[in-house]
């Protein structure tokens, strides 16, 4: 592929979304127009729940991840609660991923600009003027974006591990090499030891964010234990351990959650990155750009970079923006989120006029990890409550976790006490 002209063939979109959406009720589309980047094509999206005149947006993050499929469970949990949801398929995604002849949309049609108007006619189509705006990760973006482009749609807006601006992997380049690489504690300790023996960095610091957002240091030290036990016993340096049913079994499950970009894991209708990726690389700064040291989460994306256009500029001055935005705005941060530091969240607390920053133990966007407290915020927001949520983080905190990946902390946990006991 051609980093630059985007004209490479793709996979061809697959039946299968169409097919398991069927039985989705309240699925719909609205027709995009050709443009000179783009060939005409349908947006799909689904809304749920009572109808109400001000209904929330939930837009979530990758880029890549599908909306109608893998949030059905989430949209049932908002219906009970009264909550009228509106879920987009991101273009390129899906339901939304070929133009009106079958064919998947070219990589030139991949620009937040056009997401976000995507959205705007969404809106247009409900005959809604104003909404509840709620974004995830990379979905933040989008939100924002939304907010700085149609100010005048924006009744609230939730933002769940807020993603502002290239510039803030300064961040989280220190929050990471803080904790696992400067830190005077046993697991920065075995993190120096693994990487004086020679693991592989990008890998090993997948490993590290995933088990630490998903489990905290409870997950995460014996892991790193059992993996320096490996090492110690083979003497194999960055292979070290695999051989053995043990921890490498933990591990491989690991390194294979976090793995979907190095090898492009494509599940249609629920993860597909080949063609959004072009807004990841292209506007989002996603492309390395490593400055050296240990632990860089710029070369996370590095395996597949050559896949998609090089860095052209963000399409928003998103930190300047927050300053208009004179709704309500909830900030959901997690405590052991990696990925969108909490130093983010804090300077658009700073910035925009009307905010409500709330912390909540947990990892990387709560729309995944832990839904039920992203209902209750958004709740909360609806019927203008919103600043009583600072006072009612611990109460988010302990509700049950039924996200997408709510499971895998206690099959973690499971697994490497299983491995213990297999060494004693």
């Amino acid at each position: 592929m051609t980093r630059a002209a985007g004209t490479t063939q793709h996979r061809a979109p697959s039946a299968l979304p169409r097919l398991l959406a069927a039985p989705v009720r309240g699925v719909r589309r609205v027709r995009r127009p050709a443009t000179s980047a783009a060939p005409a094509f349908d947006v799909a999206y689904v809304r749920s729940g009572p109808h109400a005149d001000v209904p929330i947006v939930v837009i979530p993050g990758g880029p890549g991840l599908g909306s109608v499929l893998p949030y059905r469970r989430f949209r049932r949990e908002a219906a009970q609660r009264g909550l009228d949801v509106i879920m987009m398929e991101h273009r390129g995604v899906g339901l939304s991923r070929a133009d009106l002849d079958g064919r998947s949309l070219p990589l030139s049609a991949m620009h937040v600009v056009d997401v976000v108007d995507d959205l705007a006619a969404v809106l247009d189509q409900e005959g809604v003027s104003r909404a509840f705006i709620s974004g995830s990760s990379y979905g933040s973006y989008v939100a924002a974006a939304f907010g700085a482009r149609h100010p005048e749609r924006v009744a609230g807006m939730l933002l769940d591990s807020a993603l502002q601006s290239v510039a803030d992997r300064d961040a989280e380049r220190a929050m990471i090499r803080g904790l696992f690489v400067e830190a005077d504690t046993r697991i920065a300790a075995s993190v120096r030891e693994l990487l004086e023996d020679g693991s592989d960095p990008r890998l090993l610091l997948g490993v590290l964010r995933a088990a630490y957002e998903l489990g905290g240091t409870e997950l995460l030290e014996p892991l790193l234990r059992q993996r320096l036990h490996g090492a110690h016993r083979t003497g194999r340096g960055d292979h070290a351990g695999r051989g053995s049913s043990g921890h490498a079994s933990v591990w491989a499950a690991l390194e294979a959650y976090v793995d979907k970009a190095e090898s492009e894991a494509h599940v249609p209708g629920f993860y597909e990155f080949d063609l959004v990726g072009a807004i990841a690389f292209r506007e989002l700064g996603f492309g390395p750009d490593p400055d050296g040291s240990p632990l860089d989460p710029s070369l996370t994306y590095a395996p597949v970079a050559d896949r998609f256009p090089r860095f052209a500029g963000e399409p928003f001055d998103l930190p300047s923006a927050a300053a208009g935005f004179d709704w309500p705005t909830v900030l959901l941060s997690g405590t052991r989120d990696l990925r969108t530091p909490a130093a983010v969240a804090q300077r658009v607390a700073e910035t925009a006029p009307d905010t409500v920053l709330v912390e909540i133990d947990n990892g990387h966007s709560a729309l995944e990890s832990h839904p039920l407290a992203l209902l209750h915020a958004l709740q909360r927001l609806s019927r203008g409550e919103q600043r009583r949520l600072p006072d009612e983080s611990a109460l988010m905190s302990a509700l049950p976790r039924r996200g997408l990946v709510a499971g895998l902390p206690r099959l973690l946990h499971a697994g490497t006490r299983w491995e213990a006991a297999l060494r004693s």
